[in-house]
């Protein structure tokens, strides 16, 4: 389960993120449907995901241009947007704690 609310409001930011549209949507449709268990199994499904600690992962979107960073419940399969936005924006952030 995974909220696309908050997809759509980054999306809405402007249109200079138009270009994230399609890669976002195809995104979260995998994810949507994706049911893992262990970081072992994000991984497996998407091999450009980077496993975090305490459940996060980050995925790059659209040729690495937009960073996903998610805090995934894997007993409940629940993912959880904990940022989305370029990768410039994501190197201001620790993903560890967003």
């Amino acid at each position: 389960m995974i909220a696309l609310s908050t997809l759509k409001a980054f999306l809405r930011r402007g249109p200079v993120y138009a270009d994230a549209r399609e890669p976002v949507m195809a995104w979260y449709r995998q994810v949507r449907s994706a049911d893992w268990a262990t970081p072992a199994e994000v991984k497996h499904a998407i091999r450009t995901a980077s496993i975090l600690k305490d459940g996060r992962a980050a995925f790059n979107i659209a040729g690495n241009k937009y960073r996903i960073v998610v805090w995934i419940n894997y007993p409940y399969r629940v993912v959880y947007i904990r940022f989305i936005g370029t990768h410039r924006q994501y190197d201001r952030i620790d993903a560890q704690i967003i």
